[in-house]
């Protein structure tokens, strides 16, 4: 493998019937369009490289290919999730994947030449729902899915699609949870609905649904962040890794939409922060918001000694 380019679409890792370990990185920031991850490979791929006997740790390991491969110096880090399936890259090979959330601040995420920066709703559109319900959900997917249903072989089968459906897309009058977006893109690509369905030997494969597709399942490991991020932010302060050093209330406010992409009670919000002691005034204040000057707070950072679980237990509104 060209270390200096990365992992290429389609690339052969290892010899059949190896079993190999890659490090994969969901590395997010969120920006003034929205929640963003890094990306190579023209947005087609994540920031990956297999684990050597040169790297002293899986983390240090994964720092290594990240930086080089994107010039990305990380931050907070977490294990993600480890991927095992057989032939998740191809027939006759076993590579299991060990991934990584990593989060960073916007003024951190500059341009580069060997990264880009996507919308993580470009790769998952139905999953945005702070201006109401993504017109894809009832237009596109919610049909296509029930005719994937009906075209069970028998009614017990066609009557637990048509449920996972309901509870996944919020359909038959069912509440959308923002947690499922794993499970989500998983039924989509049971139901034959995504490309990367075509590479995972589903032979009666229908047009994809809109939504970028990437390589091997970089796509299903983005899911897979975006749920764990999704839920971690309502009990851990993991949000203020995303802010800048000093923020106002509604920054803090439209960063937490954008992560979960649902709107939230602004007054219930800064209710529950201040109660919390997640933040404290600095005195300064600043005028880029427009209208009158806005109060800026900081992250108080010893709620973290003081309350080791301490979450921001947010207030997200329920459509």
């Amino acid at each position: 493998m060209d270390q200096a380019k990365g992992p290429r679409k389609g690339r052969t890792i290892g010899k059949t019937n190896d079993v190999n370990a890659d490090l994969i990185a969901v590395v997010v920031a969120v920006n003034d369009a929205g929640p963003c991850v890094l990306t190579i490979e023209q947005g087609a791929a994540l920031p990956s490289g297999p684990f050597e006997l040169a790297h002293r740790s899986l983390q240090s390991g994964l720092r290594a290919w990240v930086e080089l491969q994107t010039g990305q110096p990380l931050g907070y880090i977490e294990q993600l999730y480890t991927f095992a399936d057989r032939d998740r890259v191809g027939a006759n090979q076993r590579v299991i994947s060990i991934s990584y959330l990593a989060l960073t601040r916007e003024e951190d995420a500059g341009a580069s030449g060997r990264r880009s920066w996507a919308s993580w709703y470009d790769y998952f559109p139905w999953e945005d729902h702070r201006s109401g319900r993504p017109p894809i959900v009832l237009e596109e997917l919610r049909p296509r899915l029930i005719e994937w249903a009906d075209g069970a072989d028998d009614g017990a089968t066609r009557f637990d699609r048509r449920r996972r459906a309901a509870v996944a897309f919020a359909l038959d009058g069912r509440a959308w949870n923002e947690e499922l977006a794993l499970q989500r893109y998983e039924l989509l690509y049971e139901a034959a609905l995504v490309e990367e369905a075509k590479r995972g030997g589903v032979l009666a494969i229908l047009a994809s649904v809109p939504g970028r597709s990437m390589i091997a399942d970089h796509r299903r490991i983005l899911a897979t962040a975006i749920a764990r991020l999704r839920s971690k932010i309502k009990y851990r302060p993991v949000v203020f890794e995303l802010m800048p050093p000093l923020f106002t209330l509604l920054q803090l406010q439209r960063t937490v939409e954008a992560l979960s992409g649902r709107l939230i009670n602004k007054p219930n919000f800064r209710r529950l922060i201040e109660q919390q002691e997640l933040v404290e005034k600095t005195g300064a204040t600043t005028a880029e918001t427009g209208g009158r000057p806005a109060q800026l707070y900081r992250f108080h950072h010893t709620i973290l000694d003081e309350r080791p679980v301490a979450g921001t237990k947010l207030p997200i509104a329920r459509a």
